[in-house]
């Protein structure tokens, strides 16, 4: 009863603050039945564990880093939540033969033909790509493996636009279930050439389904030179097997043609300053402006005023849970990975006080009518404010770019050229490498 509550709640908190596409699950694997471990890559503490949490379809056991145990109300959580704790060397307790009964109990859980959710990294980290993965999972697997139960490992790979803005995208894509079974031999779970083996398939399956990048200033060169690379084929921009495919590139380019990577880096980035400098996008340039279509935007937006008051009630009556998770931030200035940890944990521990409060004052300044409905408006007035505030924000932007557009018409038709030329080139090197980074 705990765990589907709890899962409840992460799941309305945390599909709130982020935008979680549509999951890429072609095994379906997320329901998987019998013995199961489901390994992600880590690059926003918490909140990793959490998103599988509330995706993975059945009841999983987490394994977790000891000293979250000990803290107040997470600890708590954890436990009610039947986590197994593990201990390592850098968290100061130095006793990591507790992790003993730890293995123990994850291999007894697999036998039992339960489900176990681990992050083989080790810890959380902000580096571009993904970390030497340690070998306890390959071992909890192996010796559940050898005690008779059939486990497969499914890669689960998480990609955030930016992990630490409210409202950003998650891209989370589910890898094909290893079948341990493939990877036992005879000489047991122990055998080190196996745990080698498997522990070797876990990381080729999560860097395949997440974006690796040598150093993190590739990033927005991959982002554009992929967004200039839509505009050429009239395709959507942001597309993240492109920007894997492209990232693989990047890196084949630039160890074998550096004078030819470094020029095209070049002639990116100048051109990523040109767009940064009006607040434009690639694929905004390639946006036509009709009549019709820009009648129609006004019309809907004046529409859209019709639900301002009750999008300044929302504002009002949620300025404080807005703003103490930004505070908490300015105050315990937690690293990149754990920033978004940090507000997510904050809010879950505010909102349902501050509902609580709301309703509290409605009942003791309008009596039983106004608490009652103070109680289930919060909700949907949480909901919708939020909805109203992002499609706002959306439409003040669109409106910013027409305006632009319409005043600098040469300076459109500038930035497209460029783009276009630049797009060629672009598709030039992506088609000498397609096959190479494609596979």
């Amino acid at each position: 009863m705990f765990y589907r509550a709890f899962r409840l709640a992460m799941s309305l908190l945390l599909r709130n603050f982020f935008r979680i596409e549509p999951v890429v699950d072609p095994a379906r694997a997320l329901e998987a039945e019998g013995p199961v471990i489901y390994v992600g890559n880590h690059p926003n503490g918490l909140v990793d564990p959490g998103l599988l949490f509330i995706l993975v379809r059945r009841h999983v056991t987490f394994l977790a880093k000891a000293p979250l145990f000990r803290m107040p109300v997470l600890g708590w959580l954890l436990r009610g939540l039947d986590a197994l704790p593990v201990f390592r060397r850098q968290d100061g307790d130095g006793d990591t033969s507790k992790n003993d009964a730890t293995l123990t109990a994850s291999v007894e859980a697999l036998v039992a033909g339960r489900a176990i959710t681990l992050f083989p990294e080790g810890k959380s980290h902000s580096e571009p790509q993904l970390a030497e993965l340690k070998t306890g999972c390959a071992r909890i697997a192996l010796d559940a493996f050898a005690k008779g139960a059939p486990v497969r490992v499914v890669p689960v790979g998480m990609t955030y636009g930016e992990k630490n803005r409210f409202k950003s995208l998650v891209h989370v894509e589910v890898g094909a279930p290893l079948e341990v079974a493939a990877f036992a031999t005879p000489g047991g779970a122990t055998d080190v050439e196996a745990v080698r083996r498997l522990t070797d398939a876990i990381a080729d399956a999560l860097r395949a389904l997440t974006l690796n990048l040598a150093r993190w200033e590739d990033l927005p060169l991959v982002t554009t030179a992929e967004a200039l690379y839509a505009l050429e084929r009239q395709d959507r921009a942001g597309d993240l097997e492109r920007h894997k495919a492209f990232a693989r590139g990047l890196s084949l380019l630039r160890e074998e043609q550096p004078a030819r990577f470094d020029a095209l880096k070049a002639e990116v980035v100048a051109f990523q300053r040109r767009l940064a400098l009006v607040q434009v996008t690639p694929e905004q340039l390639a946006v036509r402006y009709r009549p019709s279509t820009v009648a129609r935007f006004v019309v809907k937006n004046l529409l859209w005023l019709a639900g301002l008051p009750v999008f300044l009630l929302g504002m009002a009556a949620f300025v404080v849970p807005y703003w103490v998770p930004l505070g908490m931030v300015a105050i315990a200035k937690p690293e990149e990975d754990t920033e978004s940890t940090v507000k997510v944990l904050t809010l879950l521990l505010l909102a349902p006080l501050w509902w609580a409060l709301l309703v509290a004052l409605a009942w003791w300044l309008g009596g039983a009518g106004a608490g009652l409905a103070t109680l289930l408006g919060v909700p949907p007035l949480a909901l919708f404010t939020r909805w109203y505030l992002e499609r706002r924000v959306a439409a003040v932007r669109d409106a910013r770019v027409f305006f632009l557009f319409v005043s600098r018409r040469r300076l459109k038709a500038r930035l497209l050229a460029e783009g276009r030329a630049l797009a060629q080139a672009i598709d030039a090197v992506a088609a000498e490498l397609r096959e190479r980074v494609t596979g």
